[in-house]
């Protein structure tokens, strides 16, 4: 029997045990019904693209910046996205 040896130890050793199964195999059931590893990579993905567009607007951002502390005056932004790309600005 479980009792033998020790006042209950054993009892509560498998119980433990059994109690910490259960909760692995609802984690694992919950982990797979909200997506799993695909939901998590849509995610990434989506987070991806967003951070790429923050990026680009930082960076126009601080190249106008640049561009007013060190005095010069300001272009079209036609000519700064061709001065950007290192193209000649477009002539009138």
């Amino acid at each position: 029997m479980l009792l033998r040896g020790s006042t209950g130890g054993r009892l509560v050793d498998v119980l433990t045990f059994l109690i910490a199964v259960a909760a692995l195999i609802i984690a694992i059931a919950a982990y797979a019904r909200t997506g799993g590893t695909r939901d998590l990579r849509r995610q990434v993905d989506s987070l991806t693209s967003t951070t790429e567009g923050v990026r680009e607007k930082t960076a126009d951002v601080l190249s106008r910046m640049e561009r007013l502390i060190r005095g010069r005056e300001k272009a079209p932004p036609e000519q700064e996205r061709a001065e950007d790309r290192g193209d000649r600005p477009p002539s009138a």
